[in-house]
């Protein structure tokens, strides 16, 4: 949870919120669960080839 605090450095919760309100209102509230699970997949396909490339590099 900290580097995720980290990498958005001075957001808040209120920015946070209002973020989510944001998505919640554009996507509505079905298609959240469908990004959602697209999304991991696209960052676990990513962790798989960064893992492919450095087991290549050694």
């Amino acid at each position: 949870m900290n580097a995720i605090l980290l990498f958005l450095g001075g957001v808040g919760a209120q920015e946070i919120l209002l973020i989510g309100l944001f998505v919640l209102v554009f996507f509505g509230a079905k298609k959240i669960p469908d990004f959602m699970k697209g999304l991991g997949k696209g960052v676990r396909e990513f962790k798989d080839a960064v893992k492919d490339v450095k087991n290549e590099v050694e």
